[in-house]
């Protein structure tokens, strides 16, 4: 793509001007437009002043925030942006208001001039649907603040021509960001994919398994998120994050895998917003911020024997392993003696059906989470009818080397076996419908969720048997369809082969199009 000519701009709120930023600093001429007397002016007075912020901070020099001013101006009409080549807009989410935009710019410039909308939600295929010219509309969807979030959407309508997407996607490079090709679909790659994270959160959280405090410690320490997902839930504000999630469940015809909970209606409806109200899943006052959770380490005299059961080998050789490591006395018989405590390392499962899967005594039996290595957090969880004593020395003994421990109530795949579950299956579901390909789908999710992982390389580390077998078993013990595996997912396991392993293409589909064509 021959960048040449201007980028125009329709809309310089905080998106508009973060995209200003990125061009004007990549040597492009940027075109400002804004309907709102002097919101573009204004837009490049604040754009003056974040360069010359940049300027003192040492991160470009003087010549450099002079140039990037340089390239930024004014425009005071829609017809003043027909020298430009792509025209990004950036106005209000609203797909009537788009539309309206796209219209003009559609009978106003000419038909060779790209046209973008930088929606986070709305259907790039209905607001092309008013253009005389659709086949040169995209999406461009950048994340806030644009400087610092590198990956755009790139989005192709139901009548975007390839050669726009090309395009779009050397301009996405030029201003040295990661473009992810995806189709045009309900959240598009990264909303869609971050629908796991916070909903089965809430759905922990209504379960009684757990307050939010230890929920988003497990997630943090356990596996490495940078905030817990109700930490994040109150940065965002639930007006903001509860019509996202809404939107996309509606959007998918009531997929249960996108179900919000009803407890964030109630929040909102009671203004507990998060940290812009004050109070959210956490109450927060002047600086303080969300409390980290700790549970108090019992004090044991005594620990007696145990016996270790598990799912699979590798829980269960992580298990030992931490057990020889804190002295424990293991025993090494078919069944556990009259005192020893049952050790159990499920997958899906919870203590219950785990503990009468295995043999043992519900009232002597804690399961241990082995989804994950132990060094960092040790996730306990008694059945409803485990002995007190039980629970103290099951704690105290994971304790023993100043480790993190947490116990939960009984639930099937504890905490971070069905958050991660639900995060691999649904980038799976994400692959299977052809929305994007393996490697966009985990870049994007890397880089605009900010996870430790991509959702498919992530099922890989975790191994994909391993999540299957989560999800089948939460699915069989509560019913609930969120849980039942992708094809893709499945598929894989049976195989043996990695997530990230693409198809082989099919031979003969070129030949079905020609066919098509010929029609």
């Amino acid at each position: 793509m021959q960048l040449q000519q201007p980028i125009g701009l329709v809309g310089t709120g905080a998106m508009g001007q973060g995209i200003a930023q990125v061009m004007a600093q990549a040597g492009l001429k940027v075109s400002l437009f804004d309907t709102r007397p002097g919101a573009a002016t204004n837009a490049r007075e604040q754009l003056a002043s974040t360069f010359a912020m940049l300027r003192q901070k040492g991160r470009i020099t003087p010549q450099a925030a002079s140039a990037a001013l340089d390239r930024v101006q004014v425009v005071n009409s829609l017809q003043e942006l027909d020298d430009c080549q792509v025209v990004i807009e950036a106005i209000v989410e609203d797909l009537e208001a788009k539309q309206q935009l796209f219209r003009q710019l559609d009978a106003l410039l000419d038909p060779a001039t790209l046209l973008a909308s930088n929606t986070s939600s709305l259907s790039i295929t209905a607001i092309a649907s008013v253009c005389a010219h659709p086949q040169r509309v995209a999406g461009l969807h950048f994340f806030n603040p644009v400087p610092l979030m590198r990956i755009v959407e790139v989005i192709g309508g139901i009548a975007t021509a390839p050669q726009v997407i090309d395009q779009l996607q050397a301009l996405v490079r030029h201003v040295g960001h990661c473009p992810a090709i995806c189709k045009d679909s309900p959240g598009f790659i990264v909303n869609h994919a971050g629908r796991a994270f916070g909903t089965e959160a809430l759905r922990i959280l209504s379960e009684g398994v757990a307050p939010p405090g230890l929920i988003d410690a497990v997630l943090r320490v356990g596996a490495g998120f940078a905030m817990g997902p109700f930490e994040l839930l109150d940065l965002i504000g639930l007006d903001v994050s509860l019509p996202v999630m809404e939107s996309v469940y509606r959007q998918f015809y009531q997929e249960p895998r996108y179900r919000p909970h009803p407890l964030l209606h109630q929040m909102l409806a009671g203004g507990h917003l998060g940290r812009k109200s004050g109070q959210g899943f956490y109450r927060y006052q002047g600086k303080a911020g969300a409390p980290r959770f700790a549970q108090p380490v019992p004090d044991c005299k005594q620990i007696p024997p145990v016996w270790v059961a598990g799912d699979d080998e590798t829980g269960k050789i992580r298990l030992l392993r931490l057990l020889e490591q804190l002295g424990a006395r293991i025993e090494h018989g078919p069944q556990p003696s009259a005192e020893a405590l049952c050790l159990l390392a499920p997958l899906g499962d919870d203590c219950t059906e785990s503990a009468l899967r295995h043999g043992t005594d519900p009232a002597r039996t804690v399961a241990v989470d082995t989804l994950l290595e132990l060094d960092n957090l040790r996730c306990l969880m008694p059945t409803p009818v485990t002995r007190v004593d039980m629970q103290h020395v099951a704690h105290a003994l994971f304790s023993a080397d100043g480790a993190t421990v947490v116990v939960i109530g009984d639930s099937c795949g504890f905490i971070l076996q069905r958050t991660l579950a639900c995060i691999v299956n649904l980038g799976c579901d994400i692959a299977q419908q052809g929305i994007a390909s393996v490697a966009d789908i985990d870049g994007a999710v890397r880089l605009g969720l900010g996870y430790p992982q991509g959702p498919l390389a992530w099922g890989d580390l975790l191994g994909v048997g391993r999540v299957l077998q989560i999800l089948q078993r939460m699915h069989a013990l509560t019913g609930d369809p969120r849980y039942r595996p992708s094809g893709w997912l499945r598929r894989r396991a049976r195989l043996g082969i990695a997530l990230c392993q693409t198809e082989n293409p099919l031979p003969a589909a070129h030949l079905v199009q020609q066919e098509i064509n010929h029609a």
